[in-house]
């Protein structure tokens, strides 16, 4: 079996349009992965100390949450024994140079603002399975 039939995908997501607009791009494009949505960071911490999302997975991550915000939920699964290697792509409106610079500390696979992506949202969402096709997960 191909990694992107496996491949479960968390989005970490506190915005109710945002996530219903990734999740119609993601069938637009015929992406059938699972999709399991936390809407903050301390749920998605939750959920993967859980085992509710199936390995092999990557998370989209958003910056701007309640409760723990993405870059504390970063630092969280860094510490994590377990969690630590898990493939971050990080989703959100910051244009914040901080938040880049403190997202790529924590490393992230990727930084992408939402409004740039805007219309090209298909064409990451093609760069990401690109890239999950290809790549390699611990189970």
């Amino acid at each position: 079996m191909s990694n992107e039939s496996q491949l479960t995908i968390l989005m970490v997501e506190d915005d109710d349009v945002d996530a219903k607009g990734m999740a119609r791009s993601f069938k637009k494009r015929r992406i059938a992965n699972p999709i399991i949505r936390a809407n903050d960071g301390l749920e998605a911490l939750e959920m993967l100390n859980n085992g509710d999302v199936p390995s092999p997975y990557i998370i989209l991550l958003d910056l701007q949450m309640p409760r723990m915000n993405g870059l504390e939920f970063l630092a969280s699964i860094r510490n994590h024994p377990e969690l630590k290697s898990t493939v971050v792509f990080v989703l959100t409106t910051s244009h914040a140079e901080e938040d880049i610079t403190a997202a790529y500390n924590q490393q992230i696979a990727g930084y992408f603002v939402k409004d740039e992506v805007g219309d090209n949202f298909c064409e990451m969402l093609d760069m990401l399975e690109g890239y999950w096709r290809i790549a390699y997960f611990p189970k």
